[in-house]
């Protein structure tokens, strides 16, 4: 088992240096319901219940609370694993520049980074359950990184395969409580199938852009007991669309880890994060194209990523006092 731990004030190559090659990766297997809804008949009895167990367990948090609670002791851990080589399978160069890169722009937001590479399924999520068994107390918030291959459904460690909700199915609600109520940030580096994105053309007459309320977390507030959904707080940013490939430059690194880490090293103690992870989708769909002049199949690709959010508050990574 390789653990890395990393300090805040190491250096790494960064993001300032990363250009947008269009070149080849090594890829390989990295309508509307207008049914009315039938909303449940609840016979006294259970109104009754539903009632008391409202007021045994409190209120629902107030709706002024728009962000979540960034102000805890320590930022929290940020989990990168990063699978280069593989049993029967091409390794994934320039996966180690996407490592230096992102524990760059993770350690600027002051997380403890935590890397490991190359590790088989097992040591895997042995890793990832002693993380999950620490006291989070005093953290804001968890975030892991995966760079690997996969397919659709399924990542690779180096040894074999396995789900990719396993990856935090060991963090919700009901497993890992110190956590709860708390961002819980996952960004997976990998195809997810075989299909190809040739683009399609479009022509802009103009552009525009939004801003957002960047307000803080309320702070002196009376905690408020309440239940939330076993999945709330979750948020899980894959590099492409299901059943696609998703690129990577066996110089420079992936499109998708490159833009992330360019973008939380720039932004992220400003930006709320999903209007950061926007830039970042935008910056891999229209900033890279697949370069492959010797494979027309091949050549002149897009990728898209796919943000599955199911935060429930804004995030901010506001700066930590020494």
């Amino acid at each position: 088992l390789k653990v890395k731990f990393r300090t805040r004030n190491r250096t790494s190559e960064g993001t300032n240096h990363i250009k947008h090659q269009m070149e080849s990766d090594e890829a390989t297997p990295d309508q509307l319901d207008t049914r009315r809804v039938v909303e449940p008949t609840l016979s006294p009895d259970v109104r009754s219940t539903i009632a008391g167990i409202a007021q045994t367990i409190g209120t629902a948090p107030p709706s002024h609370e728009e962000t979540y609670n960034m102000t805890h002791k320590r930022r929290g851990i940020a989990v990168v694993i990063n699978q280069v080589r593989f049993k029967g399978m091409k390794q994934r160069d320039g996966s180690d520049r996407d490592r230096d890169n992102i524990c760059a722009a993770l350690e600027t937001l002051q997380f403890d980074v935590q890397v490991f590479d190359d590790l088989s399924r097992d040591k895997l999520f042995g890793a990832l359950q002693l993380i999950a068994d620490e006291d989070h107390s005093q953290h804001d918030c968890l975030v892991v990184v995966v760079m690997t291959h996969g397919s659709e459904d399924v990542l690779y460690a180096s040894d074999s395969t396995y789900k990719v909700d396993r990856l935090w199915e060991l963090f919700l609600g009901n497993a890992c409580p110190s956590l709860l109520g708390k961002p819980k940030l996952f960004f997976i580096q990998a195809c997810r199938g075989e299909k190809l994105d040739e683009g399609v053309l479009v022509q802009v007459d103009s552009v525009m852009m939004d801003t957002v309320d960047a307000r803080s977390a309320q702070e002196g507030q009376r905690p408020l007991q309440y239940v939330i959904p076993t999945m709330a707080d979750l948020l899980v940013m894959y590099s492409t669309y299901k059943g696609h490939y998703s690129w990577r430059n066996p110089t420079n690194g992936s499109w998708f880890v490159q833009s992330l880490s360019r973008e939380l090293q720039a932004n992220g103690g400003s930006k709320e994060l999903l209007q950061l992870l926007t830039t970042v989708s935008r910056r891999v769909a229209y900033d890279y194209q697949s370069f492959v002049p010797d494979n027309a199949k091949m050549d002149a690709m897009k990728q898209m990523p796919c943000i599955v959010s199911m935060l429930t508050k804004a995030v901010f990574f506001p700066p930590k006092k020494p």
